[in-house]
């Protein structure tokens, strides 16, 4: 039980991120379909769960230490090759994001130019890669505990203090801005996408888990946990939409209505988070082109975050906006072949049981 609370506990890690936590995701993929957000983010959890379990299920069964060997196993040269470049854009992607939400979480907290955090962000990872000290990302990525601490104090407080008609804030939540057609397409999107960012490293957990029950229980534990998260998340945020709207970062912004000290304890958790993802980002994205640790690896590195840092200023809300859904989109080719994949790993059990 012990090991699949801890498998639970990693899976929730790696997909529980700093674009979660500013409440930005929830807003735009929940939030502003009101009441059926919730509907959406219900069914959110019960796919969360069966994709959870069917990804370390699958790593286990494989003992694999890279997404690439299983991703091309599963789906063949063509289909792997599109799988392997959504994950590669994935990487690029949500690390451009996190830097331009270091701007923003500096902006909205202190009051700080927009190009300070932004700045901060791309020396302190550029920093990281050159000195090769990967463990500090390892250190920073224990703080996730403590980030969904303060998440499920802010959701429930923001509950009970909740002071709005349902009808009045519904109305007011489907006035946020959205590129998203409506709360169905919103849901299966925001699940590819978050599949998408974190298959890669799910499948390295799963396989290092000999026993295939235990992986995919832990897969099902933490695909419920980041379900519940996110529902708890949009309940805070719809609870005081009238209070938060117009916010790059909602929960930031409960935050400090609860209490400055609150607010800014969440805004060095947040921005520990960020530094977390934009370094295992790039990282990975770099290490797929190049050896880690290697002068071209640190070059690589050093371009990629020139190129990042240059797209961030087009802005955290407008990132998470088309960067995210387009990532979503994109990764429905990853969730269909792990649903396929995960009937015919019971077919091949049952023809194996027969002989």
């Amino acid at each position: 039980m012990k090991k699949i609370f801890q498998l639970g506990s990693a899976f929730v890690g790696v997909i529980v991120g700093a674009g979660f936590a500013s409440g930005q995701e929830i807003l735009q993929y929940f939030t502003s379909f009101g009441l059926l957000g919730t509907v959406g983010a219900v069914i959110a959890t019960v796919l969360f769960a069966y994709l959870g379990m069917v990804i370390m299920r699958l790593g286990s069964r494989m003992r694999t230490t890279s997404h690439k060997e299983v991703i091309y196993k599963i789906s063949g040269r063509f289909l792997g090759t599109i799988i392997d470049y959504v994950i590669i854009f994935t990487l690029f992607g949500v690390g451009v994001v996190m830097i331009a939400g270091a701007g923003s979480n500096l902006n909205q907290q202190l009051g700080l130019p927009y190009f300070v955090g932004t700045s901060i962000m791309f020396v302190l990872v550029l920093l990281i890669g050159m000195l090769n000290i990967n463990h500090v990302v390892n250190i920073v990525g224990s703080i996730t505990p403590f980030l969904i601490l303060i998440v499920i104090i802010i959701s429930i407080y923001s509950l009970v203090t909740m002071d709005g008609s349902l009808t009045a804030l519904d109305s007011i939540a489907k006035e946020q801005p959205t590129t998203l057609p409506n709360w169905i397409v919103a849901t299966i999107n925001y699940v590819s996408f978050n599949i998408a960012v974190g298959a890669s490293m799910a499948l390295v957990m799963g396989g290092s888990e000999e026993n295939e029950k235990t992986a995919a229980l832990g897969g099902l534990t933490g695909g419920l946990g980041i379900g519940i998260l996110i529902l708890l998340s949009h309940l805070a945020i719809f609870s005081t939409i009238d209070k938060v709207q117009g916010y790059d970062m909602p929960m930031l912004q409960l935050a400090n209505i609860i209490s400055p000290f609150i607010g800014i304890v969440m805004a060095i958790v947040l921005f520990t988070m960020i530094f977390n993802t934009a370094a295992s980002m790039f990282f990975s994205f770099s290490a797929r082109f190049t050896e880690l640790g290697t002068g071209k690896f640190k070059l690589f590195l050093l371009i990629s975050l020139v190129v990042a840092y240059a797209l961030s200023f087009l802005g955290f809300t407008e990132l998470v906006s088309y960067f995210y859904p387009l990532i979503g989109y994109l990764g429905l080719v990853l969730i269909g072949v792990l649903i396929f994949t995960s009937f015919r790993m019971k077919k091949l059990e049952r023809q194996t049981e027969k002989q």
